[in-house]
């Protein structure tokens, strides 16, 4: 992922997504209660950008609104009350800046003409009554440091960074593979309209696990870089955490499971969520597989949601990685695709 690009228009017509930075002396300067994020829990990508939100502090000074998990529908993803006063859904919220019943709305009020995906994470200016962005990947990046002037001087949550400047030839190198081959490579396997492009997409899935397994032991642990928090984390998280809860059933990413197949990994997992704050604070199992399962009805269409597996994640950490040997799945066609990634 590379350095997020400060003269990219923000929104230049209606096809098009929003690209608008917060940074001081910009269109959108950081100003505590200026901004208005909103997500779906469910969403892996609107995951990461709330997550950074947590890790930076910035609870407080950026509110949220949370769409409920289903139906999506022909109208996009709805807030509570969208279909009357009894329809509501644990955790999810109202509009608060609107009142609006879908997300949808929001969206026109910045382009009445917009023709784009009515999608989380979107974050929206209260002060210019306009959207800034809605591309995850870039507000992961911006959100790092476009904040700081209103967090305290010489609090860690304002020095704090996941793109530290010694490790950023490697976070660049990996998230590469990451972003295409897991984020949205369990996608491209479970949106698969027949055996030939599932097979496509699943085998670069089990390449991109076998491969991170083998970095975050190389490097130690407890992260994948070792012992820097960085964005790769965050990336690689998002869809871990859904990985053995949704994907492998849903998305058919049943080659292995994490908890069973990827011991590494699974320690890294479980450390993120039991013991580093922001991760656990930020995932709702809940939405996930509710969201997965009875919104995508071509691919479940009875919208029956499976109980396991059980729990959602297990308890216990180990942090001893050099203990730990990595597992693999050892499909050829998985070892094969392995091979044409960067090193470890």
């Amino acid at each position: 992922m590379s350095e997020y690009d400060q003269t990219k228009p923000v929104h230049l017509r209606p096809e098009d997504g929003w690209h608008g930075v917060v940074a001081p002396g910009s269109r959108f300067p950081p100003e505590s209660g200026r901004y208005h994020l909103y997500i779906g829990y469910f969403c892996p990508f609107a995951h990461r950008v709330n997550l950074v939100r947590v890790l930076k502090g910035l609870d407080s000074a950026i509110d949220i609104s949370v769409v409920k998990a289903y139906p999506k529908g022909e109208k996009g993803w709805s807030f509570p009350g969208a279909n009357g006063p009894d329809d509501t859904y644990e955790g999810s919220t109202p509009d608060k800046l609107f009142g609006s019943k879908y997300l949808h709305e929001v969206y026109f009020r910045a382009d009445k003409d917009y023709k784009g995906k009515y999608s989380v994470p979107l974050l929206w200016d209260i002060k210019g009554d306009t959207a800034v962005n809605n591309e995850s990947l870039e507000m992961l990046r911006w959100f790092q440091n476009g904040f700081n002037e209103i967090l305290p001087e010489g609090s860690p949550e304002r020095s704090f960074s996941l793109y530290p400047e010694h490790l950023r030839p490697k976070i660049d190198e990996v998230s590469k593979w990451l972003t295409r081959d897991l984020n949205s490579g369990v996608y491209k396997a479970g949106f698969a309209r027949d055996q030939a492009s599932y097979e496509k997409g699943v085998i670069p899935v089990f390449a991109a696990l076998n491969q991170l397994e083998q970095l975050i032991h190389k490097n130690g642990g407890p992260y994948v870089l070792g012992k820097d928090l960085t964005e790769l984390d965050i990336l690689a998280y998002a869809t871990a955490i859904r990985f053995d809860v949704v994907y492998v059933q849903h998305f058919k990413c049943n080659l292995g499971t994490i908890r069973g197949d990827y011991p590494v990994i699974h320690e890294w997992l479980k450390n993120l969520y039991w013991n580093v704050k922001g991760f656990r604070e930020t995932t709702n199992f809940k939405h996930i597989k509710e969201n997965y399962t009875k919104s995508h009805h071509d691919i479940n269409p009875l919208s029956i949601t499976p109980l396991g597996p059980y729990p959602d994640i297990e308890t216990g950490v180990n942090l001893n990685f050099s203990s730990i040997k990595p597992g693999f799945i050892a499909h050829p066609a998985v070892l094969e695709q392995q091979k044409i990634l960067p090193a470890v």
